[in-house]
Parts: C-alpha cells; sequence; structure tokens
C-alpha cells in the first residue's frame, strides 16, 4: 500500500491498456476546498479512468460529500485542477460540467416526488438531446436494467421505496449519458440486502463502460466492488491502491471495517 499518488495497475485500468492514450474521465490535482475561511481539502489527488470504479471511503466529517460538491462545481476550489476527459472544468459552473458529461447522484436522490416514475426518467433524456426514438430505446435500456422501475412506471416517485428511489435516481442519472456518475452515500438508509442490490447495480454500470466515482459510508461493500480506492481523512488522502488490497490492508480494516463486519458480509454475499 502506497501512499497517494496516480493509480496503477486497477483492474479496468488494465483493460483500457496501461500505457495507451486513453484520457481519465476524472483527474484532479492538489484540489484545495473548503466553506469560508475553514478549509476542508487539502491538495487532494485522484484519478478514474474510463470503466473504472473508484471508490473513496473515510469517516465522518472527512470531506467526502465537500469532494463530491466541489467536483460538480457546487463549490468553488480555492485552488487545484480539475480535468474531466481531459478539459480544465474549475472553473466552469455546475451546468457546464454537466453538458461536458459529469453526473452526479446525492445523498437525498433529489427526484419530483410529484411527477410518475417515468416522467423524472424521461427528464434525463434532455441533457443528451436524443431523438424521440433514441430516448425511448435508452428508457427500455434502463428498465432491463431496473425492472421494477418498469413496473413502478405510472408511480409517483413519493410513492417508491427507499431502494427503489435510489433506482429511480441511478435511473436517471445514467439516461444523461454521463462519461464520470459520482455518487454520494448510495446505500444510505437502505436495508443491506438492498444494498447489495444497489451496489451490484453500480458494478454493471462499470461493467458497461461508465466510470464511475462512489463516495460510501460502507467501506467493506463498497472496496468489495471497487477497482481503485482512496482513504480521506481531515481532507486529506492518507492512503490509495487496488482495491481488493485495501480491503485486506490491516490499517483500512483496523480503521474502516471492524465492527461492522456481520452486516457488510451480507452485502454483495
Amino acid at each position: 500500500m502506497s501512499p497517494a499518488r496516480p493509480p496503477e495497475g486497477a483492474r479496468t485500468a488494465a483493460r483500457q491498456g496501461e500505457g495507451s492514450n486513453v484520457l481519465p474521465a476524472l483527474e484532479v490535482d492538489g484540489l484545495c476546498a473548503g466553506y469560508g475561511a475553514v478549509n476542508v481539502l487539502h491538495e487532494v489527488s485522484l484519478r478514474v479512468m474510463p470503466g473504472q470504479l473508484v471508490t473513496v471511503i473515510g469517516p465522518n466529517g472527512a470531506g467526502k460529500s465537500t469532494l463530491l460538491n466541489t467536483l460538480a462545481g457546487l463549490m468553488n476550489a480555492q485552488r487545484g485542477r480539475i480535468r474531466l476527459a481531459g478539459d480544465d472544468v474549475a472553473d466552469l459552473d455546475t451546468e457546464d460540467r454537466v453538458a461536458r458529461g459529469l453526473g452526479l447522484v446525492t445523498e437525498k436522490r433529489d427526484l419530483f416526488g410529484s411527477m410518475t416514475v417515468r416522467d423524472n426518467l424521461w427528464l434525463g433524456t434532455f441533457q443528451r438531446r436524443r431523438t424521440p426514438k433514441a430516448a425511448l430505446a435508452a428508457l427500455d435500456d434502463v428498465y432491463e436494467l431496473f425492472p421494477r422501475l418498469h413496473e413502478r412506471r405510472q408511480q409517483t416517485a413519493h410513492t417508491l421505496s427507499g431502494g427503489e428511489r435510489q433506482m429511480l435516481a441511478l435511473g436517471r442519472a445514467f439516461l444523461a449519458g454521463p462519461k464520470l456518475l459520482m455518487l454520494d452515500e448510495p446505500s444510505l438508509g437502505l436495508a443491506p440486502l438492498i444494498v447489495r442490490d444497489t451496489l451490484q447495480t453500480v458494478a454493471r454500470l462499470r461493467d458497461r463502460g461508465l466510470a464511475v466515482l462512489l463516495v460510501e459510508q460502507n467501506a467493506r461493500a463498497a472496496l468489495r466492488i471497487a477497482d481503485h480506492g482512496y482513504v480521506l481523512e481531515n481532507g486529506r488522502i492518507t492512503l490509495q491502491g487496488p482495491a481488493a488490497e485495501l480491503l485486506n490492508d490491516p490499517a483500512v480494516t483496523a480503521s474502516y471495517l471492524g465492527g461492522v463486519s456481520q452486516v457488510a458480509d451480507a452485502v454483495l454475499s
């Protein structure tokens, strides 16, 4: 295990071809951000390749949500570089970052409760300006990923269970056709079996070639599906490496995986 540096040898990166000319879906270098005079992130650097699932784990208050909010343009970076597919977006607003291929599913899911499942999903097609035929085909693709959404397509979003709302948020984000999908605590408030289904779906999105940056409190479950992991403590990346190595690292086990093994073992088992 090594101090923070650009990831090497991750499973999906190998599939993409080490040494190739493939640009990272996301490259962050020396990022600092905070609230007013309070600095929360300190020189954070990380990378996500196309078709790679990268997770950021760490304790509450480590700065994980601040990291995603800064990458999405919801907070201003104090300094540092943020590149999406090679383009520097640090000075762009959220709308422009989304137009460049950034997707974010927050822990609140941000659904329109009075609208049907189908209409919530349909909103996701507008970003790509698809033709009606292409939009319908993309919608069918989401229904294939989430059969429950097809069953519930005429229901209003506020009538869904927590797991179904998470499926809807993921499906809508996927329909927008992002180059990078960022997920903030997708397992929050969900039962272990629903967490398993949700994270397995996230892994399937990665397997379809989507780059995913996952912030997740359930560190064990996140590392079991991820290609690469970063540990964020007090706003700094203190450890990084292939997820399988982090999962078996004694320091990570003692700090983040101890005491939750029974719940985590039910997830993805």
